[in-house]
């Protein structure tokens, strides 16, 4: 893979190539960091089984970065689309692999954990800023480059017929366990989609995947300067982001539980943002996100392990069970503490 990097960075720049290394820990697409005599960019080649047609997310980081030029007192840095030599927005090699370069944001780090409270109040501050300042934006003009993300119902179908179609029987103790909290929770899954097309929730410009490591901080500090990975923005209902950034920062993995405390503060920070965008609908519907996107996400995860391991990356062939049952058991606890969750809410 790095001498396909190597060969796609040179369309981005006429400098000589120092180094390529791998960047980050994404489970859908390649990503590195070059480094050149000069300076250095991010390179992506961007997974076309999950994004069939990239050039529409280069579309809307186009539509990103104009909405976003238009506005003051800006808080965060959005990475520039970084052209090629022959100003493209990117290069597509003979072997069909589509790439993109990115503007790198140096003395910058990402977390796998949250270490303090001052983190948890950055979080919930980046998220509310970003959604804040794509609150009017037009989302008929930005293009929605996955059919069906984040939609609850579309996850289960799925799940349903690759069951139907399953040739082969799986007895493991954990793929029974998965099934039955499928079964169980089921009932729920339509329960903001519902609320959609209802007009109690609107859709609005969201990011789609905020979890924790996509929020860079800068190097030795509790200060968030950037949120990336931006190649799920579409519109859709900010309660799939602010529930799944939460998910991503309140999860314990040891234990898979759910942090009360760290909830408290990221979502009141966030709220601090908009709290005059939302409507008492959205606030009405925000436990029902946070117990959602656990269980859509664990869906994800087996139905993934169940058609073998075709999207996300895996070390192992059972790794996406383990996944899926890691983010049931998480969905569990969030359901045992909703009294206190919808407090923190209303309060």
């Amino acid at each position: 893979m790095k001498i396909l990097a190597q060969q796609a960075s040179k369309q981005f720049t006429k400098a000589a190539i120092q180094e390529i290394t791998a960047l980050g820990n994404g489970l859908i697409n390649d990503t590195f960091l070059i480094k050149t005599e000069k300076s250095s960019f991010v390179l992506q080649r961007i997974n076309t089984q999950v994004f069939p047609d990239p050039s529409l997310i280069m579309e809307n980081l186009d539509l990103l970065s104009n909405h976003l030029q238009k506005k003051i007192a800006i808080k965060l840095t959005i990475p520039l689309v970084l052209k090629t030599i022959t100003q493209q927005p990117y290069y597509k090699d003979d072997n069909k692999n589509f790439w993109r370069a990115l503007e790198f944001i140096d003395n910058t780090e990402s977390k796998e954990q949250l270490s303090n409270q001052k983190q948890a109040e950055q979080i919930g501050f980046a998220l509310g800023h970003f959604h804040r300042l794509l609150s009017d934006a037009d989302t008929t003009l930005f293009h929605d480059t996955l059919p069906g993300f984040h939609i609850t119902p579309h996850y289960y179908q799925q799940y349903q017929a690759i069951e139907d179609n399953l040739q082969k029987e799986i007895q493991l103790k954990k793929v029974q366990q998965c099934r039955q909290f499928i079964d169980q929770f089921s009932v729920k899954i339509n329960s903001l989609e519902k609320a959609k097309q209802q007009g109690l929730l609107i859709e609005r410009i969201t990011h789609g995947d905020p979890k924790l490591n996509n929020f860079l901080f800068t190097k030795n500090s509790n200060n968030i300067i950037s949120l990336i990975d931006l190649d799920t923005i579409k519109p859709g209902l900010v309660h799939y982001d602010i529930a799944d950034c939460l998910r991503s920062c309140c999860h314990n993995p040891a234990s898979n539980t759910f942090d009360l405390k760290l909830c408290e503060i990221i979502l009141s920070s966030y709220l601090k943002e908009m709290a005059d965008i939302f409507t008492n609908s959205d606030y009405e519907y925000l436990y029902s996100a946070i117990e959602l996107i656990p269980f859509e996400l664990g869906l994800r995860f087996f139905t993934d392990y169940l058609q073998g391991n075709q999207y996300f990356k895996v070390a192992s062939p059972e790794q996406n069970l383990d996944r899926a049952w890691a983010q049931f058991k998480l969905c569990k606890n969030i359901a045992e503490q909703e009294e206190e969750i919808r407090d923190i809410i209303y309060s």
